[in-house]
């Protein structure tokens, strides 16, 4: 077990410096990205919920890129084939969080859907095995959501793009237990990367006491480092627990136009994890599109989009 694992929160987010991230796109989008506030997560007890850190505010940086933006906005813009199971009205896309710890992604994608997606229509739902980080979750959205609708005169022009995405819950669960087959079209995974011994026990997931346990103060210092050990502890290489969700994905994401952003760390081998997500029976592509800067050390990190290239969505 990696006991000296350090999680600070820098004071701002970082911003991608590589220019193969940040393309020419239009001026509007470009704008309008840059000035996505980050959602406050003050409310959230850090002694037993992973603080958002530089993994985090990668993952903010590269949903909100101009690349990543004309990549969402161009796939689910027109949604020929994304039906109901009755094959009758077009779906909302839905975004689904996993391990959702302080809320800050899920927050900053349901927030700024609008801006990200350019739709009204987009549904986000998140899920983690801490009941406390699913109730944290809920409150950072709902605070984020809220500091949305009232800006009025402030930087970001809200009246120039569609409103916030419906915030359907925050799920008490091991990775997508609870979800259905391919009724997935975004799926956001900052998995618990760091090489560890073991892995941390799951704890007992008890719908019935998740709303009084999170609610309550009372904690132990052995408690509270179980819970931060299954934030960042990853196993083998890291990826025990990203291995599961990644051998999940074909049947977790939409069949035509599911993608995945994972993030990984240097020390989970990204290069050999792409090569074998590229040459698996589904068809992925697989493609680094956020790093961390180069002053990194080990914890360098990438985020991955995996998706179906023949899928791709031909532009009218």
């Amino acid at each position: 077990m990696i006991t000296s694992y350090s999680r600070q929160a820098p004071c701002r987010r970082r911003h991608m410096s590589d220019p193969s991230q940040r393309p020419t796109t239009d001026k509007i989008t470009v704008a309008l990205t840059e000035m996505l506030p980050t959602p406050s997560t003050s409310h959230v007890p850090f002694e037993r919920i992973y603080e958002p850190a530089e993994d985090s505010y990668l993952l903010l940086d590269t949903l909100s890129s101009p690349s990543e933006v004309a990549f969402l906005r161009h796939r689910f813009r027109q949604y020929p084939e994304l039906t109901n199971d009755a094959g009758g009205d077009r779906r909302s896309p839905l975004v689904v969080e996993v391990g959702t710890g302080s809320g800050v992604v899920l927050a900053f994608l349901t927030a700024h859907a609008g801006a990200i997606f350019g739709r009204e229509d987009v549904l986000t739902l998140g899920t983690d095995v801490n009941c406390y980080a699913c109730h944290a979750s809920q409150k950072t959205v709902a605070h984020a959501v809220d500091g949305f609708m009232s800006t009025n005169d402030a930087a970001l022009p809200v009246k120039s793009v569609p409103g916030p995405a419906k915030y359907l819950d925050s799920l008490l669960t091991d990775l997508c237990a609870p979800l259905r087959s391919g009724v997935t079209d975004v799926l956001v995974f900052n998995p618990p990367y760091v090489p560890t011994s073991s892995l941390p026990s799951l704890p007992e997931i008890d719908a019935k006491t998740a709303v009084s346990s999170s609610a309550s103060s009372a904690s132990s210092l052995k408690d509270d480092s179980h819970l931060l050990a299954l934030s960042y502890a990853g196993g083998i290489d890291g990826m025990e627990t990203t291995d599961r969700l990644l051998a999940e994905l074909d049947y977790l994401l939409d069949q035509h136009w599911g993608v995945a952003y994972v993030l990984l760390c240097a020390q989970n081998k990204p290069e050999e994890v792409k090569h074998r997500i590229q040459h698996s029976v589904f068809g992925w592509v697989v493609e680094t599109v956020g790093r961390s800067g180069k002053a990194a050390g080990w914890e360098k990190l990438e985020v991955l989009r995996i998706w179906r290239q023949d899928r791709e969505i031909v532009a009218s």
